[in-house]
């Protein structure tokens, strides 16, 4: 698939088939995830990847019930790690960069899924503390995004965008 068929393809999908991802498949996101672009090239930030059923199942809970997190056969949490960004960039590194880090890889993951024929959601409604405990997150790593990941089971939902008149102020 080219870049732009992907960017078009992509879509927040919230229902997956009971069928797992080939390895092959997983290690490309995995090695698009470390191509990500960070600050510094110190890539503050750290992936979870969870696969068992009652880690995914025990995140529906943090997530407050989004079922599809038990569903999606993988779920990838991205964590920003502000002090792998400290010397060098100081609080801004650890406030903003790092976050970004996280998040941008984040968006490798899930443009790659969509090139491979998987499909995704982008998850930023989840209770920060529980996840870290479930996964047994460090302190000082900050979960920022979590992303399941599978076969769709769903079609995409249809949904108007920002005129880009309204969405760009040219200066």
């Amino acid at each position: 698939m080219n870049y732009f068929d992907v960017i078009q393809e992509r879509h927040s999908i919230r229902a997956y088939q009971n069928q797992p991802i080939e390895p092959e498949k997983l290690q490309q996101i995995l090695e698009a995830i470390n191509r990500a672009p960070s600050a510094g090239n110190l890539q503050s930030f750290e992936v979870y990847l969870v696969t068992k059923d009652e880690y995914r199942t025990a995140l529906v809970v943090a997530a407050g019930g989004q079922d599809f997190l038990a569903q999606a056969p993988v779920v990838l949490v991205f964590c920003a790690h502000g002090e792998r960004a400290q010397e060098r960039y100081h609080r801004r590194g650890v406030e903003l960069y790092s976050v970004q880090d996280a998040t941008i890889a984040c968006t490798f993951a899930m443009l790659t899924a969509t090139a491979l024929g998987l499909s995704s959601v982008w998850v930023g409604a989840y209770d920060e503390a529980m996840v870290s405990k479930i996964l047994g997150i460090p302190q000082g790593q900050r979960p920022v995004a979590m992303l399941p990941i599978g076969y769709a089971a769903e079609g995409p939902r249809k949904r108007e965008r920002r005129s880009l008149e309204e969405l760009v102020h040219r200066s």
